[in-house]
């Protein structure tokens, strides 16, 4: 057989299409209305209904609009929740700016101290060369959003609005990533030089200077105190002078070191039952690292249904560009006919999808909802996203159980929701992945 594609080969492929009446019905619904819209199924709004019940009331839906922040919204959602209800206030919304600035500044810190770490690491290898490929990306995971709480608070939103830069990061995280790679190719020049680790690092505290700078330019200077004021039901909040710590402390009330991340990674690398974490992931250096359990997908589905029923929402990620319509706001594996539309079949099963790169977490979002059936098993869930209130239903999605399956990737729960033996695991020391395991993806969908 011949290694090139032959004129006579083209031919026969042509022949073969032509042959199919239905490719030609196929082609002309594509390439007038593209893939999806083609493939769409008109029987899939009847099965899937924004109806559940069991539902949580969240405030007006956010958007990150054209930033990577998902994972922020998320979290920053799940904690306005409780905010909302402590108050009794319609809606309310914390600052994702705020947790933007110090994400940017703590990021480009654990960067530079990863490049330190890897200074007789060759610069084309595979570790240094995964390093410089994104140093301070919009993605993020629980984990790393629990550090920046922990170390820096929260403000209400009013109090640091978002800005041009934050609404749209790519500008701001193209010129910090070309500062930080100039900085890393210094340090390194400088060690090669003969200098000094004390030197070296008095060198990255000018760097840090600088990106700080630039935050501020861009983002607004973060406030070291607050004034906040709010009417409620019962009256008027006014709290002064309130540094963003103490205003977690007070207004959220939410213990973050009970908050662990379940994963479902059905890889033969990755057995049930054991703890994991990632070489060179994080956000803020000396913060504590991430890290996962693994269990089997009914066991997160059990977690989080727990939680709900509790009256508490879930943060959870998952690779949202898999299966899953925009007008409407669905996911689900039978949302479109692509098997029918291309005439194949798709057969790699979640384990291949992670081994061979097709699917991994993209993007995270909140559960707000479930519904279960007679015999309480869940068919539908109800997904609180951060792309505005055009997006999905009024800014919400419907996913389907057999789609949480197939492309949901971990959850984040109060660790009493878990079962003895999976709280005993908990405590295991983590295997470490390699970083580009795909277990260490961010979710950053904008």
């Amino acid at each position: 057989m011949n290694k090139e594609i032959t004129l006579e080969q083209l031919a026969s492929y042509e022949t073969a299409f032509d042959s199919d009446r239905a490719n030609r019905i196929a082609m002309d619904a594509a390439t007038k209305n593209g893939v999806n819209n083609a493939a769409m199924r008109f029987e899939n709004a009847r099965e899937m209904r924004h109806t559940f019940n069991i539902s949580l009331e969240q405030g007006d839906i956010t958007n990150q609009k054209q930033s990577g922040r998902c994972w922020m919204f998320a979290a920053l959602n799940t904690m306005r929740f409780r905010i909302i209800k402590k108050l009794g206030v319609k809606t309310f919304e914390l600052s994702q700016n705020y947790a933007l600035f110090f994400d940017k500044l703590e990021k480009s810190n654990y960067f530079l101290e990863s490049i330190l770490e890897t200074l007789n690491e060759p610069t084309a290898g595979r570790l240094v060369t995964y390093l410089l490929s994104g140093p301070l990306g919009d993605g993020g995971q629980w984990d790393m959003f629990a550090n920046l709480v922990e170390k820096y608070g929260v403000v209400s939103k009013e109090v640091m609005p978002e800005t041009a830069a934050s609404s749209s990061t790519r500008e701001i995280t193209g010129y910090l990533t070309e500062k930080l790679r100039e900085f890393a190719c210094t340090l390194r020049t400088a060690y090669q030089n003969g200098a000094s680790m004390e030197e070296l690092r008095a060198k990255k505290d000018d760097m840090m200077q600088t990106i700080y700078n630039m935050l501020c330019i861009s983002l607004g200077k973060p406030p070291v105190k607050f004034d906040f004021e709010v009417k409620t039901p019962n009256g008027f909040v006014r709290d002064l002078g309130i540094t963003p710590q103490s205003f977690f402390k007070k207004y959220v009330d939410m213990d973050l070191s009970r908050y662990i991340s379940l994963i479902n990674a059905p890889t033969s690398d990755k057995p049930y039952g054991k703890t994991y974490t990632v070489a060179f992931l994080g956000n803020v250096a000396e913060g504590r690292p991430v890290k996962y359990l693994n269990l089997p997908i009914e066991d997160l589905k059990a977690a989080a249904i727990a939680q709900m029923k509790d009256g508490l929402p879930v943060w959870f990620g998952c690779d949202v560009g898999k299966r899953s319509v925009r007008d409407g706001g669905v996911m689900d594996l039978n949302a479109l006919d692509l098997e029918t539309l291309f005439n194949t079949e798709f057969t790699m099963d979640k384990a291949q999808r992670l081994d061979y790169g097709q699917s991994l977490m993209t993007h995270a979002m909140v559960f707000q909802g479930v519904n279960l059936d007679d015999n309480g098993k869940p068919n539908r869930w109800r997904v609180e996203n951060s792309w505005g209130k055009d997006a999905g239903v009024d800014g919400y999605y419907i996913m389907s159980d057999a789609w949480f399956d197939e492309y949901m990737y971990q959850v984040v729960v109060d660790k009493k929701y878990l079962t003895e033996e999976q709280r005993k695991a908990l405590e295991q020391e983590p295997i470490t992945l390699q970083p580009w395991d795909p277990m260490g993806s961010l979710a950053s969908v904008r």
